[in-house]
């Protein structure tokens, strides 16, 4: 089921999902813009990645620092709603949505409201402790909320073993087990990551997940260096830092690397 899910948001692709690190939201400590002024950058950012040619888009409030644990504010779930409702009104991509730290259900209701495809999930299954404190596992409560609003037509795509956060309290359950549990417990797709924001992941780990059976994406890390050795392994991409200017994801949007990673891939398409 999670493949067919997958399938009829990407089609046939192994999607490059570009993602949009919205500005710091009213509220946050960092916050210097309005909320015409975030969306318009979003937007501005939606309209780079779309005419390079990228098969997917994802918002994230990554500026919303320090993040709140499964929590997000309302001001923050009507501006993610409202900024993804116009990327959906403006832009003929899947579009996806994660609000940090762990406020899954909050995504769900941006995603359904805003049209919006796909949710990134931490926390999906088995409990870690994160920047924010320990955080439970939601998978039972997120899916009946799901099912509650009649969002089931939206995908949930599961972090597993996340960056970012400590897995000594699961060290006897390795990622294939957990990709399973995840799969076990209606999951669309998994994600796999390096330790941290921009870091690679490991091919081991990537074809690890894999046996589960679901759609596996490389969440974090991919580079043109890399992406020829993780496109026969997975089959989506998340691509953040290296999208920007010297690769650091607080950074602008550089099109020369876009462009340059968008054609590459294309290559890797044409070459299956």
């Amino acid at each position: 089921m999670g493949k067919e899910k997958f399938q009829k948001v990407f089609g046939d692709t192994k999607p490059l999902i570009a993602m949009i690190h919205t500005a710091a939201s009213p509220g946050a400590p960092k916050n210097i813009l309005s909320p015409e002024e975030i969306t318009a950058r979003a937007l501005n950012e939606a309209e780079v990645y779309a005419s390079e040619g990228v098969d997917a888009l994802m918002i994230e409030n990554m500026h919303d620092v320090p993040y709140v644990k499964r929590q997000a504010a309302p001001e923050v779930v009507a501006l993610m709603t409202r900024i993804a409702t116009e990327i959906k009104r403006r832009f003929a991509l899947p579009l996806g949505i994660q609000i940090l730290a762990g406020a899954n259900r909050e995504a769900l209701a941006a995603a359904l409201v805003s049209g919006a495809d796909f949710i990134r999930a931490e926390g999906f299954v088995f409990g870690h402790l994160a920047d924010e404190g320990y955080m439970e596992s939601d998978a039972a409560e997120l899916l009946r909320y799901r099912k509650y609003i009649g969002a089931e037509h939206i995908a949930v795509f599961a972090d597993i073993k996340k960056k970012h956060a400590s897995h000594a309290i699961t060290a006897d359950v390795d990622l294939a087990q957990t990709a399973h549990a995840a799969a076990f417990f209606s999951a669309d797709g998994v994600i796999v990551t390096g330790s941290s924001t921009g870091q690679a992941a490991r091919p081991g780990d990537v074809e690890a997940a894999g046996t589960a059976g679901l759609p596996v994406l490389v969440g974090s890390g991919i580079t043109d260096a890399n992406l020829p050795d993780f496109y026969p392994l997975a089959d989506g991409f998340i691509v953040g830092s290296y999208f920007k200017q010297n690769g650091h994801w607080a950074n602008d949007l550089d099109r020369k690397r876009i462009r340059g990673l968008v054609t590459l891939k294309k290559t890797l398409d044409a070459n299956v």
